[in-house]
């Protein structure tokens, strides 16, 4: 069985920094590519950041700010994120795709994505 779980949403104020974590079951992420998408009060979901092997791609909203990285020992993936603004301000999902051993840049639409975790709410206040 397939499993993300999110972490590490809260609470914080513009400028600060929080990492998010989206810990994988039922698969590996060294054969996925993941990502991360967000959902703000009365908007569509949104990409923000996924990576596929050692290529990453980023919303142009958070390029510069976000960083996403991953740890396949602990197969988990993260979200750092620096200077925040209260448009960031949204619930953030992790999602993932079968990408295998060869990998180009990863796929930046939802609909690309078979697995979803259940989200973590991120609230940046100014």
């Amino acid at each position: 069985q397939v499993q993300l779980v999110e972490s590490g949403g809260g609470l914080v104020q513009a400028g600060d920094s929080l990492r998010l974590s989206c810990a994988a079951s039922g698969l590996s992420v060294s054969f996925y590519a993941m990502g991360w998408f967000r959902q703000a009060p009365g908007k569509e979901r949104e990409f923000v950041a996924a990576r596929s092997g050692g290529n990453t791609g980023y919303a142009d909203s958070v390029k510069g700010r976000f960083t996403i990285s991953r740890d396949n020992a602990k197969n988990t993936v993260y979200l750092e994120m620096n200077n925040l603004k209260p448009e960031d301000t949204a619930v953030y999902y992790c999602a993932a795709y079968y990408s295998g051993r060869y990998q180009d840049s990863p796929k930046t639409s939802e609909l690309e994505y078979d697995y979803w975790g259940q989200g973590t709410q991120v609230t940046v206040s100014s």
